[in-house]
Parts: structure tokens; sequence; C-alpha cells
């Protein structure tokens, strides 16, 4: 292990999947003065694509695991952009979720649990933010959850 972060990782039994190339014309993350602001990131688990609407054929616990999942991109895609040193992470800012949904469906911040609950178990106090969880009808390839998500580096 490199750092502190990524020995909480592992006792944590998580490790980091390669930070997700772009799917179109955009970057995965952009650094403006000491904040990176890193493109949403979509469900996806060692197996593939985390799919389906929440309200209809997933559970909530299926919810938070996708948004679990999309933390881990996120923090991947914080990785590169520290040139492969968590350790210049000062504070995670803002996530902003989006949950594939029902439209009765309002368990939206019990999803997103699933990413903040991680920034702070990886973070500590650093991981604690703001944050937005929103229903959407519809998300890329049918995926059941995506986070965006500001950091503060040094």
């Amino acid at each position: 292990m490199t750092n502190a972060i990524e020995q909480r990782l592992a006792e944590l039994g998580l490790s980091l999947p390669d930070a997700p190339a772009p799917a179109a014309n955009y970057v995965p993350f952009v650094q403006s003065g000491a904040l990176v602001f890193i493109s949403g990131q979509i469900s996806a688990g060692p197996e593939g694509l985390i799919c389906g609407k929440l309200g209809a054929d997933l559970e909530v616990e299926q919810g938070v695991s996708a948004a679990q999942a999309c933390g881990l991109a996120l923090i991947a895609q914080l990785r590169a952009a520290c040139g492969g040193d968590l350790s210049r992470l000062r504070r995670v800012v803002k996530l902003t979720g989006f949950v594939n949904c029902t439209p009765d469906f309002t368990d939206q911040p019990k999803v997103i649990n699933g990413c903040s609950d991680l920034m702070v178990a990886v973070f500590g106090e650093e991981g604690r933010h703001a944050r937005a969880a929103v229903g959407a009808p519809a998300l890329p390839l049918g995926v059941a959850v995506e986070i965006e998500g500001i950091f503060e580096i040094a």
C-alpha cells in the first residue's frame, strides 16, 4: 500500500477499479485550482454494469451497493487526478447522485448513502460532504446509479 487511504480501503476489504475511461466527448475530471471536478461515474462492478430501476426491479440494498461502486470509481478517478497519491485529498466537497427509479420511489437519499458512507469510511472527517440525491426516469445504459463529485486536493 502506498498510503494510509489505500491501507484503509484494504482494511475495509475494498479495492479500487482502474479509473474508467470516458464514454463520450468529455474528460473524466477537471482540476481548477485546488478543486477536482469528477464526471459522473456509473454503477459498475467486477461483473459489469449494475443496471435496473429502484422501485421496480431493484431493492434499496441493491441500490446502496450500486452507489458504493460509483464511489469506488470516483476514488479511482481522484487517484488518477492526484498522480496516484490519495494522501493529497483535503476534503470531499460535494457529491451529486442520480438514482434510476420509478416515479413513486422516494428513498434516493438511502441509496446515495452507499457512496456517502464509503467516503466517510475511507477518508474520515475529510470525507464528510455536501450532497444532492435525485431521482431520474432513466440513466445512461440503464444503470441504477450515477454519481459525480467535487474534491479538494493539495
